[in-house]
């Protein structure tokens, strides 16, 4: 699943909730298609494909307002707002829309995207709509943000490490963060590309004679991970999501298959099976 494919899936998931949370009867949204420019790509509740791929430039019309000012804006009746220009109005009015609030996905002070709601009638749209429109932006907000540490990651992971003790720590260190991130990861694809690329590092630095034999419970490998960098318990726990007494117990689990006694231990005994980088 390439990522253009993976942020649409993201952003109709949005749309829908979106469009459930506040009984709107239609949503639709698009993300950046280049400086200053948002596509609309993704339709919900739409009767008409009027707005199907409208580039909305900073500025223009209301979706372009939410751009250049980075923050939710909502208008009572469209095509008669003096607050806006009207650029789009023969699309808006194609899909017979009234009350428009548009909302800006923004991603670490960039926006990315931008989520609209809308009514058929001129009505004011409420704080409980605007509340579950931010929402669902922050949805959005969160999946691009785990989505470019991933990318992040893998490019830093799967790069041509130097045979030095200062680059394999890098590449333990990015072994670890692409461990903890990969649960975060909705998309199964992008998933699995983390945790087969986790296996190839791991692999990587294991001497040609391991014992092939061994394996953990992925979370076995996640809190070991963890361990390696030299985490506690407790900060484990707080990487993973999980509980400290949970990390406990993965580790006593992953000890035991290992035949080690102490932590150390079972990072070595990991390593020289290839479970580890």
């Amino acid at each position: 699943m390439s990522a253009d494919i993976s942020e649409a899936v993201e952003l109709r998931t949005a749309l829908v909730r979106l469009r459930r949370s506040t009984e709107l009867p239609v949503a639709f949204g698009g993300l950046t298609a280049g400086p200053g420019q948002v596509r609309i790509g993704e339709l919900s509740g739409a009767a008409t494909h009027s707005l199907r791929g409208l580039a909305v430039a900073t500025g223009n019309g209301l979706g372009g307002k939410a751009l250049s000012l980075a923050r939710a804006c909502a208008v009572t009746d469209y095509h008669d707002s003096r607050h806006i220009s009207h650029e789009y109005d023969t699309a808006v009015a194609a899909e017979g829309l009234r009350s428009v609030l548009a909302v800006p996905v923004v991603v670490r002070r960039r926006v990315r995207g931008v989520l609209y709601g809308a009514l058929r009638t001129a009505q004011p749209l409420g704080d409980r709509v605007l509340t579950a429109a931010l929402a669902a932006a922050r949805d959005v907000e969160q999946a691009l943000v785990v989505r470019d540490e991933a990318h992040e990651l893998l490019s830093a992971a799967t790069a041509p490490a130097a045979e030095d003790s200062g680059a394999w720590e890098e590449v333990r260190e990015a072994h670890g963060a692409l461990r903890a991130l990969a649960p975060r990861i909705v998309d199964p694809a992008l998933r699995d590309e983390l945790l087969a690329v986790c296996g190839r590092l791991a692999s990587a630095g294991a001497p040609p004679e391991r014992e092939t034999a061994l394996t953990l419970a992925p979370r076995e490998v996640d809190v070991l991970a963890c361990v390696a960098a030299g985490a506690t318990n407790a900060v484990a726990a707080e990487r993973l999501g999980l509980r400290p007494e949970t990390v406990k117990g993965y580790l006593r689990s992953a000890m035991r298959r290992l035949g080690a006694h102490t932590r150390g231990e079972a990072v070595a005994q990991a390593r020289r099976a290839g479970l580890l980088p």
